[in-house]
């Protein structure tokens, strides 16, 4: 995961695949901390716009990350999700059909929202659309922001 902060998506996905390998790059050193202490986590401390994984993963996914990436940087981020993805690829993002900057936390340029999936299927023509959807922050079984997700397939072209 890129960017997974304490590792609340990599608890869920070694409670569904209990022998599932993980791996997490994250910028903040205490969040790197808490990381550390999650068993076969491979964890690496540093920016996500850094190549640091060596090697492909089945998956590469992100939520809640490229919002906050300066949009001058995104392509960076998004050829270090290609390299990590062995096949697939999941965005969980707020979306928006063109590119806007959104007030956050009383500070200008910290969140954008954007087609990041589109600019990754433009980006890449080994990638195709495998499925999409919209997560609701009103669903009584897991409510959260509001925000699309996207999965994404190397193709192999």
């Amino acid at each position: 995961e890129f960017g997974p902060n304490i590792g609340l998506n990599l608890v869920a996905l070694r409670r569904l695949l209990p022998a599932i390998d993980l791996a997490a790059i994250e910028i903040n050193a205490k969040a790197v901390e808490t990381l550390k202490r999650m068993d076969g986590v491979e964890v690496h401390h540093g920016s996500i716009l850094d190549r640091h994984v060596t090697r492909t993963f089945e998956l590469a996914f992100c939520s809640g990350v490229l919002i906050h990436i300066n949009p001058e940087a995104l392509p960076t981020v998004y050829d270090n999700l290609h390299a990590a993805s062995h096949r697939l690829i999941l965005l969980a993002e707020y979306y928006n059909p063109a590119p806007v900057a959104i007030p956050y936390r009383g500070h200008a340029e910290r969140l954008f929202k954007r087609d990041f999936a589109g600019e990754m299927l433009d980006r890449f023509p080994d990638l195709r659309l495998l499925d999409y959807g919209f997560q609701y922050h009103r669903d009584p079984n897991f409510p959260a922001d509001d925000l699309n997700w996207f999965l994404m397939e190397k193709t192999g072209r």
